[in-house]
C-alpha cells in the first residue's frame, strides 16, 4: 500500500497533495487506470478544486465555517464536532484517471487535503 505524510500547520486548512499523489502514481508504475486518494482520519478530507489560485482554499475554508459554525450547539465532547460535519461534508477519497501515467486533471484542478482540526500529521493512502 502507498501513503505519504501530510504535516499540517494550521487548525482549518487545505493542503495541495497533487505532486505527491502524481509521484506515488508514477512510482508505482500504473499507465492507465484509476487512483484512489484516500485519508484514514474522520476530521480530515479530501477534495479536487481549483489550484492556480489560493483565495480558492481560503474560500472554501471561509465557507464551510458559515456552512458549520464552531459555536453551535453538538453533543459530541471532544469539541470538534464542527471539524466532523465539515470532513463528512468534503469526503474522505477521490477518484483520478490515470492515462499514460499522468494524472488527469484540468488545467487548474489539483488533489487537496482538507485539515479541519489540526494541526497534526495526516495519512494519506494512494491506491
Amino acid at each position: 500500500m502507498n501513503s505519504f505524510e501530510v504535516r499540517t500547520s494550521r487548525r482549518e486548512e487545505i493542503v495541495d497533495i497533487t505532486r505527491q499523489v502524481g509521484e506515488t502514481v508514477r512510482r508505482s508504475g500504473v499507465r492507465d487506470g484509476v487512483v484512489l486518494v484516500f485519508v484514514p482520519h474522520t476530521t480530515a478530507g479530501v477534495t479536487i478544486n481549483e489550484n492556480a489560485d489560493p483565495d480558492v482554499k481560503a474560500d472554501l475554508v471561509a465557507a464551510l465555517a458559515r456552512i458549520v459554525p464552531d459555536g453551535a450547539p453538538y453533543a459530541h465532547g471532544e469539541g470538534n464536532s464542527p471539524a466532523h460535519v465539515k470532513a463528512s461534508l468534503m469526503g474522505s477519497s477521490a477518484a483520478v484517471i490515470v492515462a499514460d501515467g499522468e494524472l488527469c486533471l484540468g488545467t487548474w484542478q489539483g488533489i487537496c487535503l482538507c485539515e479541519f482540526d489540526g494541526p497534526r500529521v495526516r495519512r494519506v493512502f494512494v491506491r
